[in-house]
């Protein structure tokens, strides 16, 4: 294998762990590794700026080259010299291919050897995402560090289907190799095969053999448990070669991190510091903190006592859960930033520990405390009422991260009330049309009814800037059974506490009072619909 773009250098190994430390440097700096790297989708991580990640200490940020393609588009970091220089960030960029977003879009686009065949949700144009493109845009956008374009499958997937996802990406990987050309950027590329060790093997044995200057851990996070993320991580991260640095995609809490620095992961990236903070949880050296909770609401507390970070310098456990509670951007922004300074935090102790021989010790010590939500202040069942149930059917209320889990399959259910960018700009664009005929949307999957519920959030948010056309949202599934446990544990999925998911659950259907011709309507007895119910054929499917 020749020499790695990154001058890698394995700094130290832990006694009786497969954890390590290294040093590597991309075009804008020294790496020290493990590490932990924020997500910033469109060149920003959410509710953040540049000058607090930098202070956080940030070393590499993620962009995604499936949006940044569309939207500002290649040829205006060409134009303006390249991300850094676009968002002012004076670390390291590392970008992802587009292969999560073509797995994330299944009926939105069409898959063949060339590539991905989509949409784009800015103007409508058909494109052609192929290795080359990838390659292309992310040579323009002028990061440290590229991703091969792969193909992405759940990780509970067949294994017919595996294999055949598997041999695709080794093809791309190659072509993603050539069409780097003589570029100094760094390329990684990403190890698939599922749940299946000896896909996996056959997997990195093929990558191992090519050039590449780092290795991804790809198709974990995405549908299996815990216990299989973390054997399929052993397993392939045993499989990589020592002198190259080993990316876990996409994971996760900070014990996720842990976990995987114990079976010698270098590198992670996950939405979830800032994606929880929305709703005001709080990672911290005493366990999970849920701000909302009521018990804050006096607490003159710091977030975290052992936190060196701004915010818990300057800010009350009462003020956060006060921000938390009214839904302001700055408790977005403020928990946010600790979150992510924690994360950061706990890698460097991570390191630390590795240096000095004695990451076992903060190991267990850590995998104790991090999970534990609300440490200092546990939640105590109430007095009266019934129980609520922790498993309805084939569901179950998952602790960490919180969620509804699908008990056959340990499956995570989407409660995350976001759309993505394509279906909201398409739903935007199609609320403001002047039609008087309502705009049909299908909500093919209810699930636990986040997706449906922000569109109906959109919607309002929308009809308070003036008028819209009026909505017919469709919702589908087969088992109403993850709306009605999330409606009994709110506390956990505050979004469900607008009131339309509850009138849904009950009558089958809501109008809204307050945005006339907003009604909610929910079709049972099946997933996906084989012919359209009234009132019609929609204009947009959720995916």
């Amino acid at each position: 294998m020749s020499a790695s773009r990154l001058s890698f250098h394995l700094d130290a190994r832990a006694t009786g762990s497969r954890a390590r430390a290294a040093t590597f440097r991309t075009l804008h700096g020294t790496v020290r590794s493990p590490l932990f790297m924020p997500v910033g989708t469109q060149a920003t991580v959410k509710a953040q700026t540049p000058e607090s990640l930098e202070a956080s200490g940030s070393q590499i940020l993620l962009a995604n080259t499936y949006h940044l393609l569309l939207r500002p588009g290649p040829e205006v970091f060409q134009r303006l010299g390249g991300i850094h220089r676009f968002m002012d960030w004076p670390g390291s960029v590392l970008t992802d291919s587009g292969g999560y977003q073509i797995f994330s879009l299944p009926h939105s686009r069409s898959m063949t050897e060339k590539g991905a065949v989509f949409q784009s949700y800015v103007d409508g144009r058909r494109i052609l995402l192929s290795p080359e493109l990838s390659i292309q845009t992310q040579r323009a956008i002028g990061s440290d560090i590229m991703m091969v374009l792969d193909q992405c499958i759940p990780s509970t997937a067949d294994e017919k289907t595996a294999r055949a996802a598997l041999q695709v990406t080794q093809r791309w990987a190659l072509r993603s190799l050539a069409a780097r050309e003589d570029s100094p950027q760094a390329l990684f590329a990403i190890v698939q095969g599922a749940l299946y060790p000896h896909l996996r093997r056959e997997s990195a044995a093929g990558l191992t053999q090519t050039a590449f200057d780092g290795f991804a851990i790809g198709g974990l996070a995405v549908g299996e448990e815990k216990h299989q993320r973390e054997d399929v991580c052993e397993l392939t991260a045993a499989l990589l070669p020592e002198d190259r640095p080993r990316y876990l995609m996409g994971v996760g809490t900070p014990v996720d991190l842990l976990e995987a620095v114990h079976r010698g992961v270098d590198m992670f990236d996950c939405i979830i510091p800032t994606q929880v903070a929305k709703r005001g949880t709080a990672f911290t050296s005493r366990g999970i903190v849920e701000l909302r909770r009521s018990v804050y609401k006096f607490s003159e507390e710091r977030l975290d006592p052992a936190c060196t970070c701004p915010v818990c310098a300057r800010h009350s456990r009462a003020y956060l859960h006060h921000l938390t509670k009214t839904q302001e951007t700055l408790g977005w922004q403020l928990v946010g930033q600790h979150n992510i300074h924690f994360y950061h935090q706990l890698m460097r102790d991570v390191r630390q520990s590795i240096l000095d021989d004695r990451f076992l010790a903060l190991y267990h010590e850590r995998r104790e405390i991090l999970p534990v939500e609300d440490l200092d202040h546990p939640v105590t069942p109430p007095k009266r009422g019934p129980v609520r149930p922790a498993q309805l059917g084939d569901f179950e209320l998952a602790e960490q991260p919180v969620g509804i889990r699908r008990i056959s399959t340990g499956e995570m259910l989407p409660t995350d009330p976001e759309l993505d960018a394509a279906h909201e700009a398409a739903l935007v664009r199609s609320l403001r049309l002047p039609e008087e005929s309502p705009l049909i949307v299908w909500d093919p999957a209810l699930h636990a009814g986040a997706a449906a519920m922000a569109v109906i959030l959109l919607y309002e948010a929308e009809a308070a800037k003036g008028l819209v056309r009026p909505l017919h949202l469709v919702s589908f599934t087969d088992d109403p059974a993850p709306l009605r446990l999330a409606l009994s544990h709110k506390r956990h999925f505050p979004w469900l506490r607008h009131g339309a998911a509850d009138t849904l659950a009950l009558r089958g259907q809501w109008s809204s009072r307050f945005c006339p011709g907003l009604v909610w309507t929910l079709v049972q007895g099946r997933e996906a619909p084989a012919a359209a119910p009234p009132p019609g054929p929609p204009h947009l499917v959720l995916d």
